[in-house]
């Protein structure tokens, strides 16, 4: 398991390659303003999805994310 330091250098690294460094810290900006329960959005993510088409999207993202 990650420890939260080397999320957030790894999410920084991913944001500012592919928005730029400008974009990616108003983004951080933006998502710290505005309130966001995560475990909320979680329960409701795939909802009225399969596991195949979960799988499938899955392998989808994957074999498209460039890093």
């Amino acid at each position: 398991m990650k420890t939260d330091t080397i999320i957030r250098q790894e999410g920084m690294e991913i944001l500012t390659k592919h928005l730029g460094l400008i974009e990616a810290e108003r983004f951080v900006m933006l998502i710290q303003r505005e309130p966001f329960d995560y475990t909320k959005w979680q329960e409701n993510l795939f909802e009225g999805m399969t596991i195949e088409q979960i799988s499938k999207n899955a392998t989808e993202l994957r074999n498209n994310i460039k890093l």
